[in-house]
């Protein structure tokens, strides 16, 4: 079976990217199973196929050996890996879905600790599920270049300690300048451009010329690997959907079925223009990017 491990920082939109990429690939027609795999998510937002409440949840593991809740949610993930069985059975119900894995926010998962890709190792390499990592980020990080290199450094990360294709997201585009205006245009973070620019932009801030030899050794570490890249999502979009979507679909192998393939054809009619590689910034820079240079000093200062 074909799917996404939908990952990313607490409160990036990875349950309702899950809600809305369901309900997406279901007017393509494709049969679409959501599986929760957060122990700490009582509120979804969407009736999923399989729920690891059914088998713990972090109350469980907080109440019966006293762990705080970032403790407590290691403990569940770890309990999940020795009872993979659970997790094999309610898959074997679910042949010929497509399968979206809302996995826990905690970045740590993802990053050092092994129980979280011994588990995705398992349905890929065991169970020979073609899977791709969706790794959404908060779009307003943009914002604030000491944020946004930190986002670049978890990303690299964790892209490398998972070892899956991999699609890095940047979410929530409509509020991409929330927190104030991004210094560039969108294809430098989508991109990952020369990064040095980043620097120069912020040299007169006193905070960043302390520390500015370590930004410059983190962002030669991101450049030598030269491994992210992002895609841009707003979820009320269709063809926002249909954009990462595709490239989702690249990532995993999977090929359109003949009832997908005239209903996406559709959709790409429906699209304006033609040239999504281009379009994919140009509507969001539109849409949501004000042209006015931000002070963040001032609002540093703030």
């Amino acid at each position: 079976m074909f799917g996404q491990i939908v990952i990313g920082p607490p409160g990036s939109g990875k349950s309702t990217y899950c809600k809305a990429m369901a309900e997406f690939m279901k007017t393509l027609g494709r049969k679409v199973a959501i599986i929760n795999l957060d122990p700490a998510n009582d509120a979804l937002p969407y009736a999923c196929n399989a729920d690891i409440f059914e088998l713990i949840t972090i109350d469980d593991a907080m109440d019966s050996v006293g762990f705080g809740p970032n403790g407590g949610l290691i403990f569940c993930i770890e309990y999940l890996e020795k009872n993979l069985d659970w997790l094999k059975e309610r898959l074997a119900k679910l042949e010929g879905h497509y399968l979206l894995f809302d996995c826990p926010g905690q970045v740590e998962l993802y990053t050092h600790h092994d129980s979280m890709r011994n588990i995705f190792s398992k349905l890929t390499v065991d169970w020979k599920h073609r899977l791709a990592v969706v790794h959404l980020v908060d779009s307003h990080y943009c914002s604030d270049p000491g944020k946004f290199i930190s986002v670049l450094l978890t990303s690299l990360s964790t892209m490398i300690h998972i070892e899956l294709p991999f699609v890095n997201v940047l979410s929530k585009a409509d509020l991409i300048e929330k927190f104030g205006r991004i210094p560039f245009n969108l294809d430098f973070f989508t991109e990952v451009q020369d990064l040095s620019f980043l620097l120069e932009h912020f040299s007169e801030d006193p905070f960043f010329q302390k520390y500015r030899k370590l930004n410059e050794a983190l962002i030669s570490v991101i450049e030598d690997y030269s491994l992210v890249s992002f895609e841009v999502l707003h979820v009320e979009d269709k063809e926002s959907m249909l954009r990462l979507m595709k490239s989702v679909d690249r990532s995993n192998g999977y090929n359109f079925q003949s009832k997908e393939e005239s209903n996406f054809q559709l959709l790409m009619s429906m699209a304006a223009g033609g040239d999504f590689e281009y379009d994919k910034i140009a509507k969001i820079q539109e849409n949501f990017i004000g042209k006015k240079e931000p002070d963040y000093h001032a609002e540093m200062d703030s």
